[in-house]
């Protein structure tokens, strides 16, 4: 089930380095919230922190909170593997395992959690690659290895794992930069059918990708060079794209830096 994000006064880590400062949003359920900015400026690390995977990176550390409907993600007695679990996420490039058949990609976490008989495993798996629309391009070679389809089924195959499990909020770093544009078209569109569904967020470089297929957009920034990133203003994707608040919003998606 979709839930909302509300994130206050979230500062990240990386020993003594802080990457972002005091970010505070809300992502409402069943919407695409894309995060947009320059290089560097805390994207990423903003995005990891949503599902704790921040903390896996040595040093990683916040201060804040994230909460997941009404639950603070790092309470105490929290579970980080739980929180991935309710959390999914889709990395920059497609890494779906190597060893492993395409049917066993997708049944990965549903094994890890052990809890479904081998019928049970085979509809949910053909459920989650429906739901990324992969199901009738792979049906016919379930048991051949994930790693032998192409870039942009990979990252289908990649997103199918992801949804297998029935997260409640699906993160995306990036993930058509590594794809041609048929690909990345038909992520864009899946990513669209897929928020009637999930909360979902994404970190994109490609503004018209973030114009496209976001309810809302965040612009975050580097208050300076050496200076951890900050969110400059989040709102309707419209918008930030046609009269954002923030002079420098208005810069960096008109080019004038960034």
């Amino acid at each position: 089930m979709a839930k909302r994000i509300d994130v206050s006064g979230l500062t990240a880590f990386y020993g003594s380095h802080k990457a972002i400062e005091d970010i505070s949003m809300t992502v409402e359920p069943r919407s695409v919230t894309a995060f947009i900015g320059p290089s560097g400026c805390g994207k990423s690390t903003f995005l990891r922190t949503l599902n704790r995977m921040h903390e896996v990176t040595p040093g990683g550390r916040v201060e804040g909170k994230v909460l997941l409907d009404d639950e603070d993600l790092y309470g105490p007695g929290i579970d980080p593997v739980a929180v991935r679990r309710d959390v999914g996420m889709v990395f920059q490039r497609p890494n779906p395992f190597p060893t492993m058949s395409i049917f066993d990609n997708v049944a990965a976490g549903l094994r890890l959690n052990g809890s479904h008989k081998k019928a049970e495993l085979g509809e949910i798996v053909e459920k989650s690659l429906k739901g990324a629309n992969l199901w009738n391009e792979v049906k016919d070679r379930l048991n051949k290895p994930g790693s032998g389809l192409s870039g942009g089924q990979q990252q289908r195959l990649c997103i199918a794992r992801a949804i297998a499990v029935e997260p409640d909020v699906l993160l995306m770093d990036e993930p058509c930069s590594a794809l041609d544009p048929i690909s990345t078209l038909a992520i864009e569109d899946l990513i669209s059918e897929l928020k009637e569904r999930f909360t979902i967020v994404i970190v994109t470089h490609n503004m018209q990708q973030a114009a496209r297929v976001s309810d809302r957009t965040a612009f975050f920034n580097l208050a300076a060079v050496g200076r951890p990133g900050k969110l400059v203003e989040i709102d309707e994707t419209e918008r930030i794209f046609s009269n954002p608040s923030v002079q420098a919003t208005e810069d960096y998606i008109s080019g004038r830096f960034g």
